[in-house]
């Protein structure tokens, strides 16, 4: 039976539907999980936006999963027989095995549909990783103990998990030279191989207004990726966009950006009766006619920023380099961080300043450009033009 949607709120119909996803996939996991836990759940929903609540169960499912394969504290077999009783055994000690022990490095079966055996994968967490999971379950004790399922918040003694310090020297991005190597590949075909040229010439006008936005904008993936026709208003000259959290923000559209999205419509995108009716007011079509996924749109920018840096595919920067591409490009052209901060939607403005320190040779620009000697060993000042 096919889903209707009454949608009353100011959010198009794919940004709906998108959420709606992820709340069926929260409710399914919620099943798998103790019923005691059912007041936690309802806390999420409220407090975290729909991906992170979903990140917070599939850790909390991982970690009842782990208790039951090794036997602790229950005898369980599914998840959801687990008990409050079994839970409230459950020490800081425990927490601090799991996630430095077990997590670090664990084993799972899954079935290879290829060869329709079963696989034994390796994984392996990074302390980021391991960070979030320790978030989550922090989240989990701290609600029960408030709560009062609890007698005691075990949280205070999790172990530290330490997470490098960012190092704007490891930021990657595109310099100057190759966003313009870049965008003449999109534009005239060069460094494609011949397959990809057969694609290229049936969308290039679509594959040129990805990259401008992701470069001028500094869109994040999933930002780009549900804009539709009507997100734009070009007589107003703006663009809505919903961020992460379901932020609705209105962009301006500068020129460069207005041409190449109205040349995509006008000369590429296919016309509207011959979409479906979900995907006519989709922007960003694929040749199937439908909207792009997250993995075509990451694939066609590894393409041509692999060209513009002369690397192979496999090598080429994903969307969020374009990001990092676009904050740097805008400190270097004056723009303050607070400016660029509000653009690029950061939390914290810490994090616009990484990119800020990341221009290469500032010290030396600084003080080549200002010497107080002229060529005759007169006092002055050398200022830049």
């Amino acid at each position: 039976m096919a889903t209707r949607i009454n949608n009353k709120s100011s959010k198009p119909d794919n940004i709906v539907i998108r959420d709606n996803n992820i709340i069926d996939e929260c409710e399914s996991i919620e099943k798998q999980l103790p019923q005691f836990m059912k007041d936690y759940f309802i806390y999420l929903r409220g407090a975290v936006a729909v991906t992170s609540r979903r990140a917070y169960l599939q850790d909390i499912k991982f970690f009842c999963d782990y208790l039951i394969s090794t036997d602790l504290y229950t005898n369980a077999k599914q998840a959801f027989e687990i008990t409050l009783d079994e839970f409230k055994e459950i020490k800081a000690r425990d927490i601090n095995l799991f996630l430095g022990d077990y997590c670090n490095r664990y084993y799972k079966i899954i079935k290879n549909d290829k060869t329709n055996n079963d696989d034994k994968v390796l994984y392996e967490n990074n302390n980021k990783s391991l960070a979030r999971k320790k978030s989550s379950l922090s989240t989990l004790f701290k609600y029960m103990y408030r709560n009062e399922q609890l007698n005691e918040d075990i949280t205070a003694g999790f172990n530290p998990i330490k997470l490098p310090k960012p190092q704007p020297d490891a930021i990657k991005r595109l310099e100057i030279d190759e966003v313009a190597i870049m965008l003449d590949a999109v534009e005239n075909g060069t460094g494609l191989t011949d397959k990809e040229k057969e694609y290229w010439l049936k969308t290039k006008l679509r594959d040129r207004a990805i990259l401008v936005l992701f470069i001028t904008y500094g869109l994040r993936l999933t930002e780009l990726r549900e804009l539709n026709i009507s997100s734009f208003n070009f007589s107003r000259g703006v663009f809505v966009i919903f961020r992460k959290r379901g932020k609705e923000v209105q962009m301006p559209i500068n020129d460069a950006c207005e041409k190449v999205i109205k040349e995509y419509i006008e000369f590429e995108r296919p016309k509207e009766d011959m979409l479906s009716e979900d995907n006519k007011d989709a922007l960003f079509l694929s040749l199937q006619k439908k909207r792009m996924t997250t993995r075509s749109i990451r694939d066609l920018v590894k393409k041509y920023t692999s060209i513009s840096m002369g690397t192979s595919r496999e090598n080429g920067y994903s969307p969020h380099k374009l990001r990092a591409t676009a904050a740097t490009s805008l400190i270097e052209t004056g723009f303050s961080i607070y400016d660029v901060q509000n653009l690029m939607d950061h939390e914290n403005v810490t994090t616009t300043q990484l990119y800020a320190a990341h221009r290469k040779n500032l010290k030396r620009d600084i003080v080549k450009n200002f010497d107080w000697l002229d060529e005759d060993n007169a006092l002055g000042v050398k200022r830049r033009d």
